[in-house]
């Protein structure tokens, strides 16, 4: 394997996901990629990244807390000697402007998948409103206007916590995982389509916020481990983007790196 340009490192609530890229550019070749859950972080520099060659810049984006990102860091300094760089929200970067009250609160994990999102869209539609959605352990659901400045967006819980909510405050309710039903008629069933349905409410209710404040159908892109599982039963047509964030820490990376 050759002298690789570019870590991407994606820190989640369960999950670090990392690519290594043979530049810092969009389009740049995966040279290799993994995941560990947050437990296992220790044991990165003994497994997967092991062998691999030093990578010349890192970026990384991490809704965990400082700690964990020190582990990662921690990671590195017993391979490499790169140093680790964090995305924080700002005011405006790579073509996004920022409308949050307070923009470094925002998450970042929110911040790149929405900067790569409006990076994907076809030439001919680059002055087209989003709405850009994350399904994991919670699932945002954020609004982009036409000019690309971000409006707002929902968080809510995911189809775990929904659950685990639900067992925890009411009796007789630890059943497995169901299917969903447009008419369920056992409780696992009832469960399931209870919490797939709602996301999916919160969902439409963004793009029909959208359509009326900006006038026009927006593009709509969903990425998230759990992605998968609210796709199939969307009303309104999304396309599942699994590498969105990793495509926005690309844009960031390209600008960062050559400035």
């Amino acid at each position: 394997m050759p002298r690789v340009s570019f870590l991407a490192i994606d820190v989640g609530n369960t999950r670090l996901k990392w690519a290594l890229y043979d530049a810092a550019r969009p389009s740049a070749n995966v040279l290799a990629h993994g995941a560990e859950f947050l437990e296992n972080i220790d044991k990165l520099a003994d497994g997967a990244w092991q062998g691999l060659p030093a990578p010349a810049r890192m970026l990384g984006c991490s809704v965990a807390a400082d700690a964990v990102k020190r582990r990662v860091e921690e990671q590195m300094e017993e391979l490499w000697d790169v140093p680790c760089h964090w995305v924080v929200s700002s005011a405006a970067e790579a073509g996004l402007t920022n409308g949050y009250d307070h923009p470094t609160r925002l998450g970042a994990d929110r911040w790149v998948a929405m900067i790569g999102a409006r990076h994907r869209l076809p030439a001919g539609e680059a002055s087209r409103p989003l709405v850009v959605v994350m399904v994991g352990t919670a699932v945002t659901v954020e609004a982009i206007d036409a000019n690309g400045r971000f409006l707002g967006g929902f968080i809510l819980p995911g189809h775990g916590i929904m659950l685990r909510a639900l067992e925890s405050g009411t009796a007789g309710l630890h059943v497995p995982t169901g299917e969903v039903r447009e008419f369920p008629t056992n409780t696992s069933d009832a469960l399931t389509s209870g919490g797939t349905f709602a996301i999916a409410g919160a969902i439409e209710r963004m793009v029909q916020h959208v359509r009326h404040h900006c006038g026009a159908e927006p593009a709509c892109y969903m990425t998230g481990g759990a992605g998968w599982k609210m796709a199939p039963h969307m009303s309104v047509r999304f396309e599942l983007v699994e590498s969105l964030i990793f495509d926005g820490l690309l844009e960031i990376a390209q600008r960062r790196f050559a400035a």
